[in-house]
């Protein structure tokens, strides 16, 4: 009998069913890595409240594509799932021709966490001129010197490049962009001087600034980080709104039933409500939000926002696919 003729009582039956088998969460970058490990994380910890095991599948290439386009060509039913982020939902839209839409062709389950990225600059900055102790002083050096200063990035696109482009537009001053094969080598610059600045992970940035190697002015977000909780926020160090924090998310294929997206989020939000993934997350400087901010409707208003903040920024500076 077809699903639209079952009975009412059997439909729901079937849902109440789900899940009765194990679930694949596609995450579309390399195992080890820092996305990686969280969705493992995330992924054990909704276990309990599904009864099944959740599978993690690394599909990688051309930029998370390849995993992300598999989850919108998947059937909606619950089973296979995108694990995903702010580079996958955001910046691969506007620098892409997708052959998904990155909005419409998945249902929302839930925002995972965030990482504000921070402002950091070598030590001696302005060496030759005012001494770089705070955003206000730096500001104040880049206009007084347009063009001289050096951001290190991880390419076009990046979060390190993105957060670049926003200081430049909100602060209106110029400085040169190198990019790097990651964080890790732009750091180590940075420490020795070849780089004047960086926006940048805690992960990288914190261990560097606690052995008084770089200076880190401020933090991209309205409230401060729980790991580094003496750096002021922009709002705080006179540039308000300036903010970059990379998020990743869950999603399913369009048209996966409400039932199932339902279950799917309580699993997430009891697994973010233990506190021995609470503390994993922290480890790794990963912010979980309250829980009103853990719906699949704040997730889809949330992912909206995000693209109507960024695309224009992206296309206005021209930022195109490497």
């Amino acid at each position: 009998m077809p699903a639209a003729t079952l009975p009412a009582a059997g439909r729901i039956a079937r849902a109440q069913a789900y899940p009765s088998r194990p679930i694949t969460m596609v995450v579309p970058v390399s195992a080890g890595g820092a996305m990686d490990t969280l969705a493992r994380i995330v992924a054990e910890g909704m276990r309990a409240s599904l009864g099944q095991p959740i599978i993690v599948e690394n599909v990688t290439g051309a930029a998370g594509r390849i995993g992300v386009g598999r989850v919108a060509s998947a059937s909606p039913d619950g089973y296979t799932l995108s694990y995903a982020a702010f580079a996958t939902h955001v910046i691969n839209g506007a620098v892409y021709a997708l052959p998904y839409d990155v909005v419409e062709d998945f249902e929302s389950v839930a925002l995972i966490s965030s990482t504000p990225w921070l402002i950091a600059v070598k030590n001696g900055l302005a060496a030759n001129a005012l001494a770089v102790n705070d955003l206000k002083g730096l500001i104040a050096w880049l206009k007084a010197n347009p063009d001289k200063a050096s951001a290190g990035t991880v390419g076009a696109g990046s979060p390190s490049h993105l957060g670049g482009v926003l200081l430049q537009n909100m602060t209106g001053t110029r400085f040169q962009f190198v990019p790097y094969r990651g964080n890790a080598p732009a750091m180590q610059d940075l420490v020795a001087g070849e780089i004047d600045m960086m926006i940048v992970d805690p992960v990288t940035s914190l261990p560097q600034l606690r052995a008084g190697r770089i200076k880190v002015v401020a933090v991209m977000a309205k409230s401060r980080t729980a790991t580094a909780p003496d750096i002021p926020t922009v709002d705080e160090a006179g540039s308000p709104g300036l903010y970059i924090a990379p998020w990743q998310a869950i999603w399913a294929p369009k048209g996966t039933s409400r039932d199932i997206i339902a279950k799917l989020n309580q699993a997430v939000v009891n697994a973010l409500a233990d506190p021995a993934i609470r503390q994993k997350l922290a480890d790794q400087s990963y912010e979980i939000g309250p829980r009103e901010e853990q719906t699949p409707e704040y997730l889809r208003a949330f992912h909206k926002a995000e693209i109507e903040k960024w695309w224009p920024i992206i296309k206005a500076a021209n930022i195109k696919a490497e």
